[in-house]
């Protein structure tokens, strides 16, 4: 995780055990618009329609290779808006990297040729059955739309890895099952899932939302148990899929969904979860911005440095120097985790 310094003295050890040698993760947010309407995220407000382009990365094309950049996953807003993918995948093919596609899938059945061609592995954000998924989406078929994209791509490349991952909030707290049957009717090779993000300013939230959108969002005392009780109806249900790895999270993982809605309803303490995202992989914004995960704070701008000056500069240096993630409250409050040994 950190760097090696071999026989170097201790005092040369101290000043410089947080320069970072590798960082194998990076998340790119290639495109901020989006094509969806979702509840529980604000991205699709946005005015503007900028993107990340391979001209972008090039000056940045060494500091990548020298950190060891070794999978990329493009974000957004939605990834297959971008108007010239194929040149922005080609760039990072050219330092061997895996690609993941993480999209809405509203666009997979267009597009499904190209991301056949370029990309490892998908995913796909599902929210629910049909029914659900739509309602939240807020696009009118929705489901259809990801059913007919991951039937298009299967056509073209039957080998590669198409996965969900589902973002628990009020509207589906008490569909997961639902939604678990939802991914193998599409045909899909795992699921995942997370608690929705109510108290930081990520995606797009230029200030943090009040109470009365997090209540919008978050659940009540009520339906935290009603959510208890469908985890373990899931746990056991899908007992098989869980030891296979079909879902993702084991259940004690799965468990902690409801611990973080109790949490932000003050029932409970807020435990942040194991993760050292910042010492294994980066965000980039659209605008350049480079962030340790999602929910801290830019340590630098692409515009303004190479992306090895800013991941080793003295921002970056001071924030994982101070950063104790069991405490930190921004930590404590994340609904995701990314741990990497």
């Amino acid at each position: 995780m950190f760097a090696q310094h071999g026989s170097k003295d201790q005092s040369l050890l101290e000043a410089h055990d947080d320069l970072i040698e590798t960082m194998p993760i990076l998340v790119l947010n290639v495109h901020s618009r989006c094509n969806c309407r979702c509840l529980m995220c604000d991205i699709w407000k946005r005015d503007e329609a900028a993107e990340i382009t391979a001209a972008t990365l090039e000056r940045h094309r060494e500091s990548l290779r020298r950190l060891h950049v070794e999978w990329v996953v493009l974000t957004g807003g939605e990834p297959l808006m971008h108007s010239d993918l194929s040149s922005l995948c080609a760039f990072l093919r050219e330092l061997d990297v895996r690609l993941t596609l993480l999209t809405t899938g509203l666009l997979l059945s267009r597009r499904a040729a190209e991301v056949a061609m370029l990309f490892d592995d998908v995913i796909i954000s599902l929210d629910g059955p049909r029914s659900v998924h739509d309602a939240i989406r807020r696009v009118k078929g929705s489901f259809d739309l990801i059913q007919s994209g991951v039937s298009e791509l299967r056509e073209r490349r039957p080998d590669i890895r198409v996965s969900a991952r589902t973002t628990v909030q009020r509207m589906n707290h008490s569909s997961l099952r639902a939604t678990v049957l939802a991914a193998k009717e599409l045909g899909l090779d795992g699921i995942s899932f997370l608690a929705a993000d109510l108290t930081s300013e990520a995606f797009n939230r230029p200030l943090l939302w009040p109470t009365e959108k997090q209540n919008e969002v978050g659940l009540s005392i009520e339906e935290v148990s009603a959510l208890e009780d469908e985890l373990e109806a899931l746990i056991v249900t899908f007992h098989d899929d869980l030891l296979k790895g079909y879902i993702a999270e084991s259940a004690a993982k799965l468990r902690k969904i409801a611990s973080h809605f109790r949490a932000h309803l003050g029932l409970a303490s807020a435990l942040s979860p194991r993760c050292n995202a910042p010492w294994v992989s980066a965000v980039v914004e659209t605008n350049g911005a480079v962030r340790p995960c999602f929910f801290h704070q830019p340590i630098g701008n692409l515009q303004d440095a190479s992306f090895e000056e800013i991941i080793n500069g003295e921002a970056a240096q001071a924030f994982r120097r101070r950063l104790d993630v069991a405490t930190n409250p921004v930590c404590r409050n994340c609904v995701c985790s990314l741990y990497r040994a």
